[in-house]
């Protein structure tokens, strides 16, 4: 194995120098079209292996393209594509045949190739142009697979979100009722994060928003399986403590592990709309917007998350709403990011008040109030949310 650099202009086809491997056994034929690519491209690194076991150990993400001849000495035909292709996978792939093998040259850019050359009819402006169709081939058929997958997950979002995520049993007019839900992983469908919302024939609306630690598809599906049982618990007419302990076992039955536990903050919001009754088990205080402010509930009571401690009873705290008020919860997806000062902190609840109270003095309401506390936070951390994020918020009057 061998390298050439050769120096000039700016590569062309990245703004950098082009990065080349050239896989080819015969000394004369690779020294020929070392001269030929730098012909036209002054500005290049040649690699040049004379095996396919060279070829890949020379594969390296910083190769812009590989120029393979198919006949080597230990591996011929289709089969050293194949182990380029499998090895490097985001690498385009140039393939070079003789006059009486071109029907192998077509052969391999079905099998994945981006184009092919027969030797004896290269010249060097067409090896470059070669080189550069190859290269932008390679990255139009990267962004076509990156744009099908997401139209895929896209279709598989909204899926989802029918099966999964719930529909809120809120028969009201005069209740403003907005959710935001958003995985932390890439690319994933489906949180740890939950929330559901539940009206009663008596007019209470029950609601609850939860946090599985932990990240993952079980995380995901241990949240689902607590929702639905909260909401099957909350129909069947439980409430309260009796309820949580009720969840708290399923916790403990569902889990995989004792460590797993999740946080979770529950409220029953009185018929008359004037007073909410709040619990939660270790989970982030909820924000009370109202035309004289933004607060957030208090700190106490407060339980334990669930599955640390099965048994106990979960305190309820009283909180007097008034006539116009919005009741946001959230899970710490939304303030685990971090504050955008200079000192690495988090941004925490009192981060999240400062965002909070600058909304409601742009009034600020509903789903705008929502998109643009996540927007802000994300601007703050200087990157998307890493962690699984969910917000509920309830409205009544001129804070709908």
């Amino acid at each position: 194995m061998s390298a050439v650099t050769r120096n000039g202009a700016p590569g062309v086809a990245t703004g950098t120098r082009l990065r080349l491997l050239l896989v080819e056994d015969d000394t004369a034929d690779a020294l020929l079209f070392e001269d030929l690519i730098t012909e036209s491209e002054p500005d290049v690194e040649i690699i040049v292996a004379r095996t396919l076991a060279e070829a890949l150990r020379s594969l390296t993400p910083a190769l812009h393209c590989v120029i393979v001849d198919l006949s080597l000495p230990d591996a011929s035909g289709l089969e050293v594509l194949r182990q380029v292709l499998k090895a490097a996978p985001d690498l385009a792939v140039l393939v070079l045949t003789g006059l009486a093998d071109a029907h192998v040259g077509v052969a391999a850019v079905g099998a994945g190739a981006q184009d092919y050359l027969v030797k004896q009819d290269v010249d060097g402006p067409l090896l470059s142009r070669a080189i550069r169709y190859a290269i932008e081939r390679k990255r139009a058929d990267e962004s076509e697979r990156q744009l099908v997958e997401a139209r895929i997950l896209g279709r598989e979002n909204a899926r989802l979100e029918r099966g999964l995520l719930p529909v809120p049993i809120l028969d009201e007019p005069g209740i403003g009722h907005h959710a935001r839900y958003r995985p932390g992983r890439d690319r994933a469908l489906l949180g740890g994060d939950f929330y559901d919302t539940v009206q009663m024939a008596d007019g209470t609306v029950h609601g609850v928003i939860g946090d599985v630690s932990g990240h993952g598809a079980d995380e995901a599906s241990l949240g689902v399986r607590l929702r639905m049982a909260w909401r099957t618990l909350v129909l069947a007419g439980h409430t309260g403590s009796p309820l949580l302990r009720t969840l708290d076992a399923v916790l403990c039955h569902e889990r995989w592990s004792e460590e797993i536990f999740t946080t979770l903050c529950m409220f029953a919001l009185a018929p008359d709309r004037r007073a909410v009754r709040v619990w939660r088990a270790g989970h982030p205080r909820p924000v009370l917007f109202t035309p004289g402010g933004v607060a957030p509930l208090p700190d106490e009571p407060c339980g334990p998350a669930l599955g640390l401690l099965p048994g106990l009873n979960w305190p309820a705290g009283d909180v007097h709403l008034g006539d116009d008020w919005a009741l946001m919860l959230y899970t710490d997806g939304l303030i685990e990011g971090y504050s955008g000062e200079d000192d690495g902190e988090r941004l925490d609840l009192d981060g999240l008040l400062v965002l909070a109270r600058a909304a409601h003095a742009r009034r600020e309401r509903g789903r705008a109030l929502l998109d643009g506390l996540i927007g802000e936070a994300e601007r703050r951390n200087g990157d998307v949310l890493s962690d699984d994020l969910a917000l509920l918020l309830l409205t009544r009057g001129e804070l709908s």
